[in-house]
């Protein structure tokens, strides 16, 4: 804003000299005019007018010049600065009484002139400069208060976008001056007393931008966010202005407040809102008790949040990482405080403290979302993954045949088709157990009533230690951005996102079955990365450096599609189909998990990898010191 330029500056010690010294001989008047009224004798002579006038001026300048008094920054006045006035005061009186003196125009009725003149010049200069310190404070508060208010235009004309606009009136951080329409012909109309603007190209923005002093534009829909990305993201993006986006409902504040973010590369990457049967959902968890392994990750814990908003009668938390668990019981403890949950600290790879949470608790249903994940990490300890993923998925589903549960949830990964890696093929060797655990039991062959459903999906976008967390910080050190090849792709999806159709899958007639999920289209990461740095307002290759790393042991350049028509089945669900793949029968796979068991506890990694070679044939490594293996 203009007012901005001029609210740090000071004032030149010229104009600061100017002010004092007219200060100084209007007051020298002001005495001579109130002498004047009261009939003193001597301010009658001509005379001793110009005398009184002249020396009053002359002996200001010389005392403010000698004593610097100009130099004095107004706002950084003090107490010491007033005894330095009181000096100057007295030079100037100093240089009028010799003055009277020379031009025999002195008398004894002058000298209560010259005191009170003094002492008014000490009053006036020091007022002042307080009436200034003054304005200046509330001045500069009222220049915060108007930075803290960004000036913002609303994307759309539709009811989402007139009630954000309304719902911000009077907002302390946001001033709301107009909306955004795609329609030419309701441009300038006025629409809930807000101005509607339309912008063909990049000039007409930047024209608007500077007119309206914009600060950012805030969407309403995640949609508009993803219509506009190539457009007017960009160009907000390019100048520097903030995109925002209003939340959805499920976002709201515990209050009910509208708290507008900023606009993350999810919003750019996301889909149409997917649907899913609420109330369905809803009859299938209302009233039970819920069990949820994993429950401080990135998955696990959305699952939780949404979970919670079931009515579920309990929510049993269970995870070995002690701070994420914390973090989670504190925020369902604010969220949700009407909601029964019992966090316990413990790891899928010991029985005996499943058995404790099982048998203490008596789940109905199982989220199995426990795992090892990363794929270099994994390639350099292919035993904790095997114990972990395959062994701990192994006690988690037996415990639910033990104690009775109704159904249980394992959310696999992309990577368990056709395997390149360790995490990938372990992930497939628990898909293999489960599902034919869960087959033998539908065939008799087993006693138990659980019902098995596994879902596999994508990258989640924003888990922990996925690649958005991690561009997101190497930006905001100022880069480089590391990216391990151009031509790298990855399939991506929201973490509700893939909650939610999760728990549609555990609502279909999925038993014993693997679910997987339409991905959409793939992304490139160095496209991703690219977007990430424009959306912190800053340049690809030129603020902020892209260097490419190369591949990661175990990782692929492109990711398995995982919805084709060719490889899946319909369900009822068109974003949800059945996987079709080999199945396995469970003496099979029970040998083969206690055999893996057996080499990962005694960490003898070439005969444990071989055999996870000749349980999962599709399993060729890929970039890794385990090729030899395949020969």
């Amino acid at each position: 804003m203009i007012l901005d330029k001029y609210s740090s500056q000071f004032l030149s010690k010229g104009n600061v000299f100017l002010m004092d010294l007219a200060i100084s001989i209007i007051i020298s008047i002001a005495v001579a005019v109130l002498a004047f009224l009261f009939e003193v004798e001597a301010v009658s002579v001509r005379m001793f007018d110009y005398c009184w006038g002249l020396s009053a001026g002359l002996g200001s300048g010389v005392m403010f010049l000698l004593l610097k008094t100009h130099t004095i920054i107004i706002r950084h006045f003090s107490f010491k600065d007033t005894l330095l006035f009181g000096l100057a005061a007295f030079g100037k009186v100093l240089v009028m009484t010799l003055a009277l003196l020379v031009c025999g125009l002195m008398s004894p009725v002058v000298i209560p002139m010259l005191i009170i003149d003094a002492m008014l010049t000490v009053l006036a200069l020091c007022t002042v400069r307080l009436i200034m310190i003054f304005v200046y404070d509330s001045y500069k508060s009222r220049i915060r208060d108007l930075e803290k208010r960004s000036r913002v235009l609303v994307y759309g004309t539709n009811d989402k976008a007139v009630a954000t606009a309304t719902r911000l009136r009077g907002s302390k951080r946001y001033e709301v001056v107009g909306l955004i329409s795609k329609d030419t012909q309701i441009v300038h109309t006025l629409i809930a007393d807000q101005r509607v603007y339309h912008f063909e190209n990049r000039d007409g923005f930047e024209e608007e931008v500077n007119n309206l002093s914009l600060r950012g534009v805030i969407f309403t829909a995640e949609r508009d966010v993803n219509e506009e990305q190539d457009r007017l993201v960009r160009y907000c993006s390019e100048a520097g202005l903030k995109v925002l986006i209003a939340p959805a409902v499920d976002e709201l504040s515990s209050t009910g407040k509208l708290v507008i973010r900023k606009i993350k590369i999810e919003d750019l990457l996301g889909r149409e809102e997917i649907k899913i049967s609420l109330d369905a959902i809803k009859e299938n968890f209302k009233d039970k008790v819920v069990l949820v392994t994993g429950c401080a990750g990135s998955i696990g814990s959305e699952l939780c949040r949404q979970l919670a908003g079931f009515g579920i009668r309990k929510l049993v938390l269970f995870d070995n990482a002690e701070t994420p668990m914390h973090n989670l019981r504190l925020e369902l403890e604010e969220r949700f405080p009407s909601l029964s949950f019992i966090p316990i600290i413990g790891d899928v790879r010991l029985i005996s403290r499943l058995d404790y949470a099982f048998r203490t608790y008596r789940p109905q249903v199982v989220f199995h979302a426990a795992a090892y994940k990363h794929v270099p990490l994994m390639e350099e300890n292919p035993c904790e993954a095997v114990l972990v993923n395959v062994v701990g998925s192994r006690n988690v589903a037996d415990k639910c045949i033990e104690y009775g549960v109704e159904k249980m949830v394992m959310i696999s990964t992309d990577k368990a088709v056709n395997p390149t890696n360790i995490m990938g093929c372990s992930k497939r060797l628990a898909e293999i157990y489960v599902q034919s655990l869960g087959k033998a039991i539908a065939a008799g062959e087993l006693a138990g009533k659980t019902q098995f459903v596994t879902t596999r999906f994508g990258n989640v976008l924003g888990s922990n230690g996925s690649v958005i967390p991690r561009f997101r910080a190497q930006i905001e050190r100022g880069g480089p951005v590391t990216v391990t090849d151009p031509n790298i792709t990855r399939y991506f999806m929201t973490i509700p996102e893939a909650c939610r159709l999760v728990m549609e899958a555990a609502t279909l007639p999925t038993e014993n079955r693997i679910c997987v999920f339409d991905m959409g289209q793939p992304v490139k990461i160095d496209t991703l990365a690219r977007r990430m740095i424009e959306l912190a307002g800053l340049i690809p290759d030129q603020d902020i450096e892209i260097v490419y790393t190369g591949l990661r042991p175990g990782e692929k350049l492109y990711e398995e599609v995982l919805s084709k028509k060719e490889n899946t089945d319909e369900t009822s669900h068109d974003r949800i189909r059945i996987a079709r793949v080999r199945e396995y029968a469970y003496a099979d796979a029970v040998k083969a998990v206690e055999d893996l068991a057996v080499l990962g506890r005694e960490v003898r990694i070439p005969e444990m990898v071989k055999l996870m070679k000749a349980v999962v044939p599709e399993y060729i490594s890929n970039n890794s010191r385990f090729e030899e293996f395949d020969k």
